[in-house]
């Protein structure tokens, strides 16, 4: 099929990418001339698993190709997907000027019948009011599609090529068809393509967002009443995870979520509920406790050292909001960083993939080093805030020597609290207790 693209964000691009796998002729659009460039010489902008490679290959074949000339891609497609970002206003709405903008330069530029698909997650009616916008620039027909997407960021690139279920959200059967068509190489598994009306599609990406958030943000409250009535968190998790009707996924204790869609989702569902005048205590707990969870953890360290972190040096072991993406948007290292920067401490920061997005977003704020020990290199104590793999068993009496004093406070539940006392660290996490470690300062 011929298929374009607008917008080459994370979204747009693992979507335009994967497509062209199965042998669509795609363009991915994209205003951005540097970044057209850069992504036309096989250079790409963001981190994730697998996705170089298929963008190679499929440049390579003459499948994929980037370009700044929406009008031209849209006369030479079929299908046109809308992958633009929706930024989250101060109200916690969506900001639809991307989607509306793109609307319109595809109506003016429409020669024939064009399946419109918003592939970008945006509050429940767009799909109409976009539809209605359209239809004020162009005498010719089309029809609007929601296909939300459902990509884990460092797992997107097999999310897309084995997707679980896809979602059509359709009034129209021509257009149903036809996107089955677009993803019936996809899901021969067996795996269902749901088709729904277009106004349940647009909620149903809100809703799987929400639950999921609400679930890491249970985890967490549980966490911090486990740490206070002396039970161990991980073992409740285990306890509950077993369950069936409960599962394990999304039930770590920790930080809290970041990234670009739970925070944003979280506020865009409670917005959409406060203008449609119902109640929604348990978006906004979860949202609430979200952001507790880093103030929690912060309180952690300042706690040990008393308050006065001036002129300490700590070790920030991680910075993206999660392992196997460079994506820092919403990420708990973030606020770690600024408070205790504002407090007079030192940062010393290592990340295997976001060194240089967090030199974009942090600026000169901290030190950046090359590798992870070289971080604690002269530090006052470790801090760990994202779970990358190689920070999973590291050389802990290299740390201890490394370290002025052995000192871990750990987000993400990584070690053992018994080991790492045994071995002399104070050590310090989350859902577990650690008077052990404090009483020993």
């Amino acid at each position: 099929m011929k298929i374009c693209v607008i917008g080459t964000g994370y979204v747009g691009l693992v979507a335009g990418t994967c497509l062209a796998e199965m042998g669509n002729d795609v363009i991915c659009v994209d205003n951005n001339e540097e970044k057209i460039k850069e992504l036309s010489q096989g250079k790409v902008p963001i981190y994730e698993p697998g996705l170089e490679e298929l963008i190679l290959a499929n440049t390579r074949e003459g499948r994929l190709l980037f370009s700044t000339d929406l009008d031209s891609a849209v006369k030479n497609s079929l299908i046109c997907f809308i992958a633009v970002g929706t930024p989250q206003g101060d109200d916690g709405s969506c900001d639809l000027t991307y989607v509306f903008n793109v609307a319109e330069s595809i109506a003016k530029s429409m020669n024939d019948y064009k399946v419109i698909v918003n592939k970008s997650t945006v509050p429940v009616g767009t799909g109409e009011k976009v539809r209605n916008f359209m239809k004020q620039h162009t005498a010719y027909d089309f029809d609007v599609v929601s296909n939300p997407e459902f990509l884990k960021q460092g797992a997107a690139v097999d999310d897309f090529l084995k997707p679980d279920r896809v979602i059509i959200g359709s009034d129209s059967q021509k257009a149903t068809e036809i996107m089955q068509e677009v993803y019936s190489p996809f899901l021969r598994t067996g795996n269902p393509v749901i088709v729904m009306d277009v106004k349940s599609a647009e909620m149903s990406k809100y809703a799987a967002n929400a639950f999921l958030a609400t679930k890491i943000s249970f985890i967490n409250e549980l966490a911090n009443i486990c740490e206070k009535a002396g039970a161990n968190v991980e073992h409740v998790r285990t306890g509950m995870s077993t369950d069936t009707r409960i599962g394990s996924q999304f039930l770590f204790p920790g930080l809290g979520y970041g990234g670009s869609c739970f925070p944003k989702d979280v506020k865009a569902l409670i917005r959409v509920a406060k203008d449609n005048d119902v109640s929604c205590d348990i978006l906004q707990s979860a949202d609430k406790t979200n952001f507790m969870q880093r103030k929690i953890f912060i309180d952690k360290i300042l706690d040990y050292y008393e308050g006065g972190v001036k002129g300490k040096t700590f070790a920030l072991w991680g910075l993206a909001f999660k392992p196997k993406t460079n994506d820092m948007r919403e990420a708990p290292a973030i606020t770690i960083v600024d408070t205790l920067i504002s407090r007079g401490a030192l940062i010393k920061a290592y990340d295997p993939k976001a060194m240089n997005e967090a030199r974009r977003i942090l600026g000169d704020k901290i030190s950046y080093v090359s590798g992870n020990y070289e971080a604690l290199e002269g530090a006052d104590a470790l801090i760990l805030a994202t779970e990358w793999n190689e920070f999973r068993r590291p050389d802990f009496e290299r740390i201890k020597k490394l370290l002025k004093r052995p000192v871990i406070f750990d987000g993400r539940n990584q070690y053992n609290p018994e080991r790492m006392y045994g071995n002399g660290f104070d050590y310090i996490c989350v859902g577990k207790k650690t008077e052990k470690a404090l009483q020993e300062v």
